[in-house]
């Protein structure tokens, strides 16, 4: 039943964070920057301390009580994972979206499912998986299986994307609904994404560094409720400091981008709907956080290991490809190209299905 709900609770993440794009296609007027600065004021400011006030009971005196090294490694991964994301642009800029996307994200679930395992392997903790327990135990070879099937998916749903472009010769749309022109750079494209996947990894890093606190708020819910199982709402203590850190990144580009294309104007713009923009920045940054707020539900049902990753990053792949399909991104292509995608999506829900099963045998 846990692996059910962990599955469950993952899908409803993975569906936050590939539709939350879908609002900003709505916001009329705005520049990228202005936009995602306004969703990112809801997402990494307003929503994570008001979803931990609603949840956690005194979840500012866990985050004050905690060491300094603690809260710094967390903020510092949340920061790098900022970086990553603010980067992704460059990767499907020098690459096109889907060879940039295909390597980004893929080498963001490999690192962001492995490297936390092999840490454990020569500094084990309890209740921590490690890579040697994977590769032995007939789970975690389902786990490790599903991984490999996911990335196959996303290899798949890359070369189809790289089909759409050729055919439709025309600019390309990121995962995120973002217009991108391509300025093919095949060298720089590759080091760009590959920073950019290895950093955007480490959101799931800084969950690792901050389980202090996310134990502190779990210990406490025990406590209070024997015989419950775990917290579901635990990790959302440490969100707030992760998405501290990657709040400043973001802030940091916004303006600096605001600054570059002289967009800051955006905001006093009297031709602008500018109510109505920011409503739909609002819901967009809530979508945004709210992947991460089922996240932490998935993960108290199965684990912070390479499963959770995993399954998160499957089902955002897997939604936004859906997404791209409803909003008729894929209108006039070639049957062959249509196929293609198909496969790579029911590749992606095969390895959903692989991971959900291997769990379901701990």
């Amino acid at each position: 039943m846990n692996a059910l709900l962990g599955v469950l609770f993952h899908f409803l993440g993975g569906f936050s964070s590939g539709s939350f794009y879908l609002p900003y296609k709505k916001v009329k007027g705005w520049s990228w920057e202005t936009y995602w600065l306004i969703g990112g004021v809801f997402s990494w400011i307003i929503v994570p301390p008001l979803a931990a006030f609603l949840t956690i009971p005194g979840f500012w005196d866990i985050i004050q009580n905690e060491s300094s090294s603690i809260l710094g490694l967390t903020f510092l991964f949340g920061a790098l994972w900022g970086i990553g994301g603010f980067t992704y642009g460059l990767g499907v800029r020098y690459l096109g979206v889907a060879l940039g996307s295909s390597i980004i994200l893929g080498l963001c679930m490999v690192f962001g499912s492995l490297v936390p395992s092999i840490y454990y392997e020569f500094s084990p903790q309890s209740g921590k998986d490690n890579i040697g327990l994977m590769f032995s135990s007939t789970w975690g070879q389902f786990v490790l299986l599903g991984l490999l099937v996911c990335v196959v998916g996303i290899i798949i749903s890359g070369k189809a994307g790289m089909m759409k472009d050729k055919e439709l010769q025309k600019e390309s749309i990121d995962p995120h609904g973002v217009e991108v022109k391509t300025e093919y750079k095949f060298g720089l494209g590759l080091i760009v994404s590959i920073i950019s996947g290895v950093l955007s990894a480490c959101f799931n890093f800084g969950l690792e560094a901050g389980k202090p606190m996310a134990n502190v708020a779990n210990e406490a819910w025990k406590l209070a409720n024997p015989d419950q199982g775990e917290f579901l709402f635990q990790n959302n203590v440490t969100y707030v400091v992760v998405l501290w850190g990657g709040m400043a990144v973001n802030l940091i580009g916004c303006l600096y981008l605001a600054n570059k294309n002289k967009t800051y104007t955006d905001y006093v713009k009297k031709d602008v709907p500018t109510f109505r923009n920011i409503l739909f920045c609002a819901l967009a940054g809530t979508m945004w956080y709210l992947q991460f707020f089922f996240y932490g539900m998935g993960e108290s049902k199965m684990g912070n290991g390479a499963s959770s990753w995993i399954l998160h990053m499957a089902f955002i792949i897997l939604i936004a490809n859906l997404w791209g399909v409803i909003i008729k991104e894929w209108k006039g292509v070639s049957k062959k190209t249509i196929t293609t995608i198909s496969i790579g999506m029911f590749v992606l829900l095969i390895s959903i299905l692989i991971v959900g099963y291997g769990n379901s045998l701990r």
